[in-house]
């Protein structure tokens, strides 16, 4: 059902999009798990920073490929799929420059302590 231009099915599928990944996320970290007390997986800090850039690269990419389709008059891309996928790679984009921000904030006062 189309409302002012908006596809309300697409919308219902991106907030169960959100609460399955919610889900996810919460049976990842063992929230709401009573009594279980999982062992904790070896987590490789330059692992983890690299598959965050990953993401974030795959984001903007497929946002510009999106675009590039809807430019270029493809019936299957929408505009508010092309203004929702550059939303989402803006958002991870200003997310890893805010981690950046604090992690050289870190560093440096790491480094002015006074041993």
């Amino acid at each position: 059902m189309k409302m002012g231009g908006i596809d309300t099915a697409r919308i219902d599928a991106m907030v169960a999009q959100l609460k399955a990944t919610a889900a996810k996320m919460e049976a990842g970290a063992g929230i709401g798990i009573k009594g279980a007390n999982p062992a904790p997986a070896k987590l490789d800090f330059a692992d983890a920073l690299k598959a965050s850039l990953d993401q974030v690269n795959e984001s903007q990419l497929s946002s510009q490929q999106l675009g590039q389709k809807f430019a270029l008059g493809d019936d299957k891309v929408s505009l508010s799929d092309v203004m929702i996928s550059m939303q989402k790679a803006n958002i991870s984009f200003q997310t890893a420059v805010q981690v950046r921000n604090k992690l050289v904030s870190a560093y440096h006062d790491i480094m002015n302590m006074q041993i």
